[in-house]
């Protein structure tokens, strides 16, 4: 609970409330509670929907709140609110990592990525998907795997390409960045190389840049590669890997209205899988001294981390089941599974520090633990803070008849079948 409330203190919950006119100065809702009961509100095991945030919500606060006085509060504000949340999280919690790899050589090794989130059709508006009669949200976040922390989140539509979110810059110096091909961009890579920094991405298959020089000679009857393009002759290649030099033109920003031609040398190289009898294509512009064709492969292995992160999000936090078409709803309820993730490693950094060093805690299959145990810590917390929720027999009116002028379905029925007298 001490470890829960230093990450989030309940002053600090309630001052920034009301800085961003989240909660009116005497209002009747509990800001502590209505976070902590975002944070593990879907997590406790039953279906995400608002309905289960309230009874969450219920079952802990000093007084319970209606449906409609629930629902008037999701509002810009509040959806703004948990994004501070986020990022102060993000400043303090640590995300476990499986690098293996050896990235002592690099001041940080960062991971960009997306993930698509569908949503209801009727937000095709507010967030266009790549398909018509289709809504789409991005989730892009900037990993670094070296601090084990989420330096960046944003949050588009499924139209805007990851890419335009990636700034080049001098913050890049000593850095290796690990990109999959939503972010392949010769331009971006040059601009990398020239603040002095690194970078691994998978290679396009449209991309067939020139080989200008081979950069391990072999022995024997070994098929020339200078002069060639490298998709072109990949195919006919039987080696253990390639490791080649090669030359790409791409466009440079645009200045004074004109966008200049410009060429850039790198290194691409192929790993070979056995299994699909085919090469794995990567590009850099790390050096072949100090990293082998074997070391490349590794160190993109690095990404798994982020892909690990998406499918937690969504399989045990279900960041991908969005039924709403309240666009302000959708920001909540994803800046709500965010917090759930990062207040659950911060939990997970809790028990490691508690555990025996042998003991080894698989993510994923903590997330499912976590999740398991939710509303028992959600309980105990509300206990930490001196909340005093009614009476469980009142929380259990909860589940009345809301509106008396519409029927339920068995009173409708009844009705229905009743004889009726004549007149």
């Amino acid at each position: 609970m001490r470890r829960l409330t230093t990450l989030f203190p309940s002053e600090f919950l309630e001052e920034h409330a009301e800085e961003l006119g989240v909660v009116e100065r005497e209002g009747k809702l509990q800001i502590p509670v209505l976070v902590w009961a975002l944070v593990f509100g879907f997590a406790a095991g039953e279906s995400r929907t608002l309905a289960g945030f309230r009874r969450s919500y219920n079952s802990t606060a000093d007084e319970t709140i209606s449906p409609g006085g629930f629902y008037h509060r999701l509002t810009p504000s509040l959806a703004e609110y948990l994004r501070d949340l986020v990022e102060r999280g993000l400043d303090e919690v640590a995300v476990p990592d499986a690098v293996d790899a050896d990235i002592n050589r690099f001041r940080d090794v960062m991971i960009a990525d997306g993930t698509v989130l569908r949503l209801h059709e009727f937000l095709s508006d507010e967030f266009q998907a790549r398909h018509e009669e289709q809504a789409g949200a991005k989730l892009h976040l900037l990993h670094n795997a070296t601090d084990q922390t989420i330096e960046r989140i944003d949050v588009t539509d499924e139209k805007a390409h990851d890419s335009t979110l990636f700034k080049t810059g001098s913050w890049l110096h000593g850095r290796l960045v690990l990109f999959d091909l939503a972010y392949f961009k010769y331009r971006r890579f040059a601009l990398i190389d020239e603040n002095d920094g690194y970078f691994v991405s998978r290679l396009k298959q449209n991309a067939n840049p020139v080989i200008t020089e081979e950069l391990r000679e072999w022995r024997g009857r070994a098929i020339p590669l200078e002069g060639e393009n490298i998709h072109d002759v990949v195919g006919d290649l039987s080696r253990e890997y390639i490791d080649v030099e090669v030359e790409a033109e791409f466009k440079r920003g645009q200045y004074e209205g004109t966008r200049s031609l410009d060429t850039k040398r790198f290194r691409v190289v192929g790993v070979r899988d056995e299994d699909a009898d085919d090469y794995h294509l990567y590009i850099t512009n790390l050096p072949r001294e100090e990293f082998l064709p074997a070391d490349l492969g590794t160190l993109y292995r690095c990404r798994w981390e982020v892909e690990t992160l998406f499918r937690e999000l969504k399989t045990q936090y279900e960041l991908d089941e969005f039924d709403t078409s309240n666009p302000v709803v959708v920001e909540i309820l994803l800046y709500a599974a965010l917090l759930s993730l990062l207040v659950s490693r911060e939990l997970l950094d809790l028990v490691t520090e508690q555990a025996d060093d042998e003991i080894v805690f698989p993510p994923e299959r903590w997330a499912a633990t976590f999740r398991s145990h939710a509303q028992l810590v959600l309980h105990e917390l509300g206990e930490y803070l001196g909340y005093s929720p009614p009476p469980l027999l009142e929380r259990l009116e909860d589940a009345q008849k809301i509106h008396q002028q519409r029927p339920i379905l068995q009173e409708t029925l009844a009705t229905a079948t009743q004889p009726r007298c004549e007149s």
